[in-house]
């Protein structure tokens, strides 16, 4: 009942995010972003304060082997797609309460533009 509570919770906030999880991003642009505001806590291939984010499409939320996740992220039961990462991006709290990320972007453009470079990222 909990996870079908939370799956059609997560449905809805989709839903609500999905017209600037379309908007085109750039790649270039979004490596300088990460280089300049993701870069202290993440990095492509190694863990930091943060999961690695190579291969972050094709992965289960909360799912890098021997990375500390909150019990919140651990638990959210989602493969990442671009919804669901620019809702991340937007506000991680409101996606997954009690999530240990406490950053957010607040542009629509600099949310895509990340998600396009991080669609580089792919192995």
């Amino acid at each position: 009942m909990k996870r079908a509570f939370l799956a059609a919770i997560l449905f809805l906030f989709m839903a609500l995010q999905a017209p600037s999880a379309e908007a085109a991003g750039n790649p270039a642009r979004g490596a300088a972003l990460y280089a300049e505001d993701c870069s202290a806590c993440h990095a492509a291939d190694t863990d930091q304060r943060g999961p690695h984010h190579r291969g972050l499409f094709s992965r289960q939320a909360g799912s890098v082997p021997g990375f500390d996740y909150s019990d919140a992220l651990r638990g959210a039961g989602f493969i990442w797609s671009d919804q669901l990462l620019d809702a991340w991006l937007a506000d991680p709290e409101a996606l997954l309460p009690g999530q240990d990320m406490n950053v957010s972007v607040e542009d629509a453009q600099d949310r895509a533009d990340l998600i396009a470079y991080l669609k580089t990222l792919q192995p």
